[in-house]
């Protein structure tokens, strides 16, 4: 399949403002693949490519995409420029930075001025940026669904399993 072929049936699209971002977006895209979503994995500044964000971020509901993760430190402009672009769901994803751990990031993300929203997961959330599309994309799928619900439930099952070899063996034993 092309990858003109895989953009066109790509339901979520991941982008990132910088190519560093992309071992906190590693996360959202492999749990997309684990669910078989297509994402359409992407690299557009707010700053140093501005007409291609603008580009990708007007024409993705007419490819088809549904929602999208965007990724970004430091002003971390990239999400809400691309939520006041679309009308489609936003997760904004902060990433880490060196001077201020990410809070830098977070806080451009989560403070979006009133009618302009992007739902913003912790410093770092990648993974949980990829389940809640997934989520959002299974209210109208019911095999997405019931992934999604057998997910949580092998999430359930590791810690009984966890905490019942933790009783047997007692703390000072325990080695994760």
């Amino acid at each position: 399949m092309s990858s003109a072929n895989a953009e066109q049936t790509s339901l979520v699209a991941v982008v990132m403002g910088s190519d560093s971002d992309l071992p906190t977006l590693q996360p959202a895209i492999q749990i997309l693949e684990d669910f078989q979503i297509k994402a359409e994995v992407r690299i557009l500044s707010a700053h140093r490519t501005p007409l291609e964000m603008i580009d990708f971020a007007e024409k993705a509901t007419s490819k088809g995409l549904k929602v999208i993760i965007a990724g970004a430190g430091g002003a971390a402009h990239l999400p809400g420029m691309i939520a006041s672009l679309t009308t489609l769901p936003v997760i904004g994803v902060p990433v880490k930075s060196k001077s201020l751990s990410g809070v830098d990031s977070l806080h451009s993300i989560v403070q979006m001025p009133a009618g302009i929203p992007v739902a913003t997961v912790a410093i770092g959330g990648g993974l949980n940026a990829g389940l809640l599309a997934a989520e959002i994309l299974a209210i109208f799928d019911k095999n997405l669904s019931q992934k999604i619900s057998q997910y949580r439930q092998d999430l359930h099952d590791n810690v009984v399993k966890k905490d019942k070899r933790l009783r047997e063996i007692e703390s000072k034993n325990y080695d994760s």
